[in-house]
């Protein structure tokens, strides 16, 4: 897929507003624990600028990695992986005793894939694309990949289980992305994976952590 003219200046706020939302995930949602609104913030702000940016942009869509022509291909690439992922994920939650699954995992396998799609987006297409196409930078995929990898993991300190899946996860997800620009796929297994983490590996409960206060 040829690469729009995309300035350096815009990529270079784009890798910024990601590290302000990275940023605001550790003050809005594991310090005022505002979860909800901040992803539902989060969301329709990243939206808005999507869908200004493709106005403007026509193709840019596609380029990011919202495309369906290359989903099956990518989906027998990544399924492997998922399912390799969810028997060590169950392998691992048995062994430590912390299993806690319930019924709410239902919902979070329905609802997490947005929210996941939007990360894969930030940290993976804004961060590691924009740095894999910025004029001048050196690095190498890589490096790249595990750059956007270690920010990843970062965001979910201080959850050492939670640090370490997100990290391997992304350099997997990096190095997909880097090959076939698809993030519908990533997003999908990213919310389906991150749900199966939680209930089995960390044993925590995001149904409740998100939506409990409402209930």
């Amino acid at each position: 897929m040829p690469t729009p003219a995309i300035p350096p200046r815009t990529r270079l706020l784009e890798m910024a507003a990601v590290l302000l939302t990275a940023a605001g995930k550790f003050l809005f949602m594991d310090y005022l624990h505002w979860r909800l609104p901040f992803i539902l913030t989060a969301m329709a702000a990243w939206g808005l600028y999507v869908f200004v940016r493709q106005r403007r942009r026509p193709g840019i869509l596609a380029y990011w990695g919202f495309r369906t022509d290359n989903f099956g291909r990518v989906l027998r690439l990544v399924l492997p992986f998922g399912l390799g992922a969810v028997a060590a994920c169950a392998l691992i939650g048995t062994y430590r005793g912390s299993l806690n699954l319930t019924w709410h995992i239902l919902p979070i396998l329905l609802l997490y894939p947005l929210w996941g799609t939007v990360q894969q987006f930030l940290l993976i297409a804004l961060t590691a694309g924009n740095l894999h196409e910025l004029p001048g930078i050196q690095l190498g995929r890589v490096l790249i990949v595990l750059l956007s990898a270690a920010l990843f993991g970062a965001i979910h300190y201080p959850f050492g289980w939670l640090m370490l899946g997100t990290f391997v996860l992304a350099v997997f997800y990096g190095f997909v992305y880097l090959k076939e620009r698809n993030l519908y796929v990533l997003g999908i297994f990213h919310g389906w994976l991150g749900a199966i983490f939680f209930y089995t590996v960390v044993g925590r409960d995001p149904f409740m952590e998100v939506f409990g206060r409402l209930l």
